[in-house]
């Protein structure tokens, strides 16, 4: 049996990146990053399952007007909670047929000094961005496991995972905890085709995000980014969209940093 192989063979990577026989389910679906995420995922022909918390039901209602309703569900979920988790990804499985992408995008911040952390917003920082994506991912993988056709789980994190920033001790654990379950769950469902990777973006400017950086604190912020400026979302989601394609097939457990140098200090 020879050890050779043909270096001229390719794997097949589909440079247009279409995705129209794929449904991906985005949670958080309705923030900066998902909605530009949304956009590209549609113009590659996905169709789409946005997951959203109850308080933005109206904001659900006026978005669904903007978007084909047989190309996007939109699905009320509470990602804390799983028996909304479970009801939610049993209803996208029932009106798709198939769940083939997970993007987890639902997050919260609440910035607090150490000494001044309470330990209720210690676990809601917790339970949105660290239980949420555990319980969505594990809803996901379960069906993807059982369809037999592989999967992508896409977790958003944060540079704060990875370096320390003030005032973020809650949100910095429970994304650096999210690095930890990506690697595990890599490891763990690799066996079925599916990739868990991590995006950890700088600070991104969507509303929530320009809003809280604005001004003396940016232009501070700023100064510690070599390449000297904040993450657009299209960056972002262009990111997202590599990952979601079969390009990628080859990377999980891997944590993509978009944070223009901040963390190579």
């Amino acid at each position: 049996m020879s050890g050779e192989y043909d270096v001229n063979l390719r794997y097949g990577v589909d440079t247009s990146g279409d995705l129209s026989d794929k449904v991906a389910v985005v949670t958080g679906g309705l923030g900066g990053i998902a909605m530009a995420s949304n956009e590209m995922l549609l113009e590659k022909g996905a169709r789409l399952a946005l997951l959203y918390p109850g308080f933005e039901r109206e904001k659900a209602q006026q978005e669904a007007e903007r978007f084909d309703a047989d190309r996007v569900l939109f699905v009320e979920c509470d990602v804390t909670d799983p028996a909304s988790v479970e009801q939610a990804f049993a209803q996208v499985e029932r009106h798709y047929g198939q769940i083939d992408i997970l993007i987890n995008c639902a997050g919260y911040v609440m910035l607090q000094p150490v000494l001044e952390t309470d330990i209720a917003e210690w676990r809601k920082q917790l339970d949105v961005n660290l239980t949420g994506p555990f319980l969505c991912s594990q809803a996901a993988a379960r069906l993807m496991v059982k369809a037999g056709r592989g999967g992508k789980i896409i977790n958003i994190a944060s540079q704060a995972a990875s370096i320390a920033i003030d005032n973020h001790v809650a949100y910095t654990s429970a994304k650096a905890g999210l690095l930890g379950m990506t690697k595990v769950m890599a490891k763990e469902l690799a066996a079925w085709n599916i990739n868990v990777n991590t995006l950890s973006p700088t600070v991104v400017l969507t509303p929530m995000g320009e809003k809280a950086w604005r001004g003396e604190k940016g232009e501070t912020m700023k100064q510690l980014i070599p390449l000297g400026r904040f993450a657009y979302t299209d960056e972002i989601a262009a990111a997202v969209l590599f990952f979601a394609g079969n390009g990628s097939d080859m990377i999980t457990g891997a944590d993509l940093m978009i944070d223009g140098g901040f963390t190579i200090w």
